[in-house]
C-alpha cells in the first residue's frame, strides 16, 4: 500500500474519530471538544466527552476493525468477495443466544452478550460440521450454502423464542439484534481489545496463507498448503472476532463486505495489507455510522445495523451486478 493510501486512512479514521466525538445529541464545537479532551471548559462537556463518547467511539472503532478483518479474512479464504460474517451463519448463532438470554435469563447486559458469543460460536461449529459431512471443508461454496442453511434454522428458533416473550422482551431483543454501541464501556473495551489483538495477530501469522488460497483451492494444494485444514482455521478466526462483535454491539451487518473492498481499491494487494488497511477503514466506517445514529433525530437514536445497512445494500447489489 502507498504512502498516499495510508494517508488517506489516517485522514479518514481521524475525521470519524472526531466526528464520533463531536456530534450527538449535545453537539460539541471542534475548539469545545479539544479543550473538552484535555480536561478544561464546562463540566458537562467534560463529562460528556470522557464519559459517555470516548469508550463509545473506542468500542465502536474496535468493533468496526474486528468486523472488516473477520469479512477480509473470510473473502480470502473463500474465495468469494461476496463473502462475510452475517452471510455464514454467525449473526445467526449470535442471535439465537442473545434472544435465549433476553427471553429466558432475564436479558442482564453481561449474560445477553456471553450468550451470544457461545450462540455465534454454535454457529459456526454447526456450520463447519454440516461441511465436513458434505466432505468439503476446504470448499467456499460449500461454507456459503451451510452458513446460510444454519441462518435459516437460527431464524426460525428466533421466532419461537419471540413467540413467548413478553412485549419488553421482544421489544429489548429486536434493539440488541439491530445494533447499539449504546451500552459501550471501558470494560467491554478492554475485553473486546484484548480479542482483537490476539486474533489479529493470529490472522496476520496466517498471511502467506490467506494469499495462497485466494488463488484458489487447486493452486493451493498445487503449492503444498493442507487447503481443508487452512481454510477451516481461517474461517474459525474470522468467526471469533465477528463473535466477539455482536457479543460487545448486537449485529452490525455489511461492514465486512464493503471495507475489505475498499482497502482494495486503494492498492491493497496481500491480504495483510487488505486485513490493515480494512481494520482501519471498518473502524472509520462505524464511528461515522454511529454519529449518524446518535444525530440524526436526536436526542433519540437510530439503529447502528439500520445506518451501515443503508451503506451496504446498495454495495452490496452492484458488486453482484459486477460479477455476472
Amino acid at each position: 500500500m502507498s504512502a498516499r493510501a495510508i494517508a488517506i486512512l489516517a485522514v479518514v479514521f481521524a475525521a470519524s474519530l472526531l466526528a464520533s466525538l463531536g456530534l450527538g445529541a449535545v453537539p460539541l464545537s471542534p475548539s469545545d471538544l479539544l479543550a473538552a479532551l484535555r480536561g478544561e471548559g464546562p463540566a458537562d462537556a467534560i463529562a460528556i466527552v470522557h464519559t459517555l463518547r470516548l469508550p463509545r467511539a473506542a468500542l465502536g472503532a474496535l468493533v468496526g476493525a474486528a468486523i472488516a478483518a473477520s469479512g477480509a479474512t473470510m473473502q480470502s479464504a473463500l474465495r468469494n468477495p461476496l463473502a462475510e460474517p452475517y452471510l455464514l451463519g454467525v449473526s445467526g448463532g449470535a442471535a439465537v443466544g442473545a434472544v435465549l438470554a433476553v427471553a429466558v435469563l432475564g436479558g442482564d447486559p453481561v449474560v445477553v452478550a456471553i450468550s451470544a458469543f457461545a450462540g455465534a460460536i454454535a454457529a459456526v461449529l454447526l456450520v463447519l460440521g454440516v461441511a465436513r459431512a458434505a466432505g468439503a471443508v476446504g470448499h467456499g461454496g460449500t461454507l456459503v450454502m451451510a452458513g446460510v442453511v444454519i441462518g435459516a434454522f437460527t431464524n426460525a428458533a428466533i421466532l419461537l423464542l419471540l413467540a413467548r416473550a413478553s412485549a419488553g422482551q421482544t421489544r429489548d431483543a429486536l434493539w440488541w439484534m439491530m445494533g447499539s454501541l449504546s451500552g459501550a464501556s471501558w470494560g467491554a473495551v478492554q475485553w473486546l481489545a484484548v480479542g482483537l489483538v490476539v486474533a489479529g495477530a493470529a490472522l496476520w501469522a496466517i498471511g502467506r496463507e490467506l494469499d495462497v488460497l485466494a488463488l484458489g483451492s487447486d493452486a493451493a494444494a498445487a503449492l503444498g498448503l493442507d487447503v481443508p485444514r487452512a481454510t477451516a482455521r481461517a474461517y474459525l478466526l474470522a468467526a471469533f472476532l465477528a463473535a466477539m462483535t455482536v457479543s460487545a454491539a448486537g449485529l452490525i451487518g455489511f461492514v465486512g463486505l464493503v471495507v475489505p473492498a475498499m482497502a482494495r481499491t486503494l492498492g491493497a494487494r496481500s491480504a495483510r495489507a487488505t486485513l490493515a488497511g480494512a481494520a482501519v477503514l471498518g473502524a472509520s466506517l462505524v464511528l461515522l455510522a454511529d454519529a449518524v445514529a446518535r444525530s440524526t433525530v436526536a436526542p433519540s437514536e437510530l439503529p447502528l445495523g439500520a445506518i451501515t445497512a443503508i451503506v451496504g445494500v446498495p454495495f452490496f447489489l452492484a458488486r453482484l451486478r459486477a460479477l455476472r
